[in-house]
């Protein structure tokens, strides 16, 4: 199942049980206009209009499970206090919500106030203490896990440092959820990971994954190797880095980084959006997808809820038309001009993979062609497909070819799951498109030799192979032409 699998399996996406752990808030929002600054000092006046609450923190987790279909049990703390009956209301209007809620009448429920004029966050006012819970709510929280953990499929715990995710609690939410063989998916905010070693997966942000590698997160590379080191030291089994305007990045213990772009759209608050992320990566892995696909469906619910107001949730419905619609984005992106195709290569061949590339007209595609671009696809760890032009093909093949122009054949080739780069050449020969790539691997099929394959000294020279494809009899797009005229006339 490929990430253009993910609309179908969305539309049939059954409900499971994910547990949630960790700091849960209320968000207020207090939403005005600003017309004037204050005569008392040089800060705006907001002329409230409305004002809203919301479950925040570890709640907006769930409020984006639940949004996504799912269910939650929510094992948190909220004080003796106006906001925490707040809270418990709100809980108890979601059906599929079972909270586990913590009472300690010591510490006030953590309350966020964000002044929004317009669309822009103007000010956030915190109300909290973030002091641990004490020994008693931490038993109290421990066997309420060991009564909500058989029922669930992931556990999330979700760390706002606010005191509920005590080095206890850690340590025994990953202990108890591995020894239940569920996966356990953290949303850090300490900068001490070793309270999170063995997580299944961590999901820092920018920010947080450059305090805890201690590097500089100032692109997608930067973030591999951090991850990387990450991985390594504490033993994590994953790392999804959430990288803002850079999409997300997958890196996992074995296989390689996957990097997901973020969608492109206007952003008009950011606020939870981290929870959305986490939220749909953990819905994924709940409905059995796989890591790739989760952090695919994580990035596209964070696009979408950062085009909404204050801590939004995104829907099944929301998703599905997306996707489907950077479905159609990713084919045009698979195919580039030879400038940008070189920018792609080179960043890939920073990354340790290896390069491989094959050509052709691919006019009318057959059964031989698929064969030879799987084949091509397992030499190599990303493959290019060099494709004669229009004029090319014609001055190759002769009036009446190509049968398909070259946008149709392009979008076809980049539908292709083992189709990396489809760039377009309008030479006779694609020597150049080779040189100018220098892959790692040259696949042809076994008609040619070695000696009559383009570009084979070019490749063989700076330490690449040559390989030649089995052939499947019978086929070719030439027969298929002769075929079509015979059955006309």
């Amino acid at each position: 199942m490929t990430s253009a699998d993910l609309p179908h399996r969305l539309e049939a996406l059954q409900s499971h049980s994910v547990l949630v752990v960790g700091d849960l808030m209320l968000d207020r929002f207090i939403y005005g206009q600003v017309e004037r600054i204050s005569p008392e000092a040089p800060i705006p006046v907001l002329r409230f209009q409305r004002e809203t609450a919301m479950l925040g923190g570890a709640g907006n987790v769930v409020r984006n499970l639940i949004s996504l279909g799912q269910k939650a049990e929510l094992i948190a703390a909220i004080g003796s206090d106006p906001a925490g009956f707040e809270i418990a209301k709100m809980l108890s209007q979601e059906a599929n919500v079972t909270p586990h809620l913590l009472s300690d009448p010591a510490r006030p429920t953590t309350i966020k106030s964000r002044y929004i004029a317009g669309v822009q966050q103007v000010l956030r006012c915190d109300h909290e203490r973030t002091e641990a819970l004490d020994a008693g709510l931490e038993e109290q929280a421990i066997m309420r896990l060991k009564m909500a953990l058989p029922g669930c499929t992931v556990v999330i715990l979700s760390d706002y440092a606010k005191g509920v995710l005590t080095p206890k609690i850690i340590r025994a939410c990953i202990d108890m959820a591995h020894e239940a063989k569920k996966p356990v998916i953290i949303d850090p905010k300490i900068r001490d990971y070793a309270l999170y070693q063995g997580a299944d997966v961590i999901t820092p942000n920018r920010k947080e994954l450059a305090e805890a590698s201690n590097m500089a997160i100032a692109s997608v590379d930067d973030a591999v190797k951090a991850a990387q080191g990450l991985i390594k030291k504490y033993s994590f089994g994953a790392v999804l880095a959430k990288l803002g305007g850079d999409g997300v990045c997958l890196v996992r213990k074995s296989g390689d980084p996957v990097h997901v772009a973020a969608t492109a759209r206007e952003v008009y608050d950011v606020s939870g959006a981290g929870d959305t992320v986490v939220a749909a990566f953990a819905t994924g892995l709940a409905a059995g997808m796989s890591m790739e696909q989760a952090a695919h469906l994580a990035n596209e619910a964070g696009s979408l809820v950062v085009g909404k107001i204050g801590t939004a949730t995104v829907t099944v419905d929301e998703l599905v038309k997306s996707l489907r619609q950077s479905e159609a984005r990713e084919l045009d992106d698979k195919i580039m001009p030879l400038a940008k195709a070189q920018e792609t290569v080179e960043r890939w061949r920073r990354q340790g993979l290896t390069i491989g590339f094959t050509n052709g007209c691919f006019d009318l595609l057959h059964p031989g062609h698929i064969s030879l671009l799987q084949q091509s696809r397992k030499a190599c760890d990303r493959l290019v497909v060099g494709l004669n032009s229009d004029d090319s093909i014609k001055r190759l093949k002769g009036e009446g070819r190509p049968v398909q122009n070259v946008k149709a054949r392009s979008i076809v080739l980049a539908s292709l799951a083992p189709v990396d780069l489809v760039v377009v050449f309008e030479e006779d020969t694609p020597i150049e498109l080779i040189r100018a790539l220098r892959p790692g691997v040259l696949v042809k099929g076994a008609d040619y030799t070695m000696e009559t394959v383009v570009g084979a000294k070019d490749v063989t020279s700076w330490g690449g192979k040559v390989i030649l494809a089995d052939l499947v009899e019978g086929q070719s797009t030439t027969g298929t032409i002769k075929k079509l005229r015979q059955t006309g006339s």
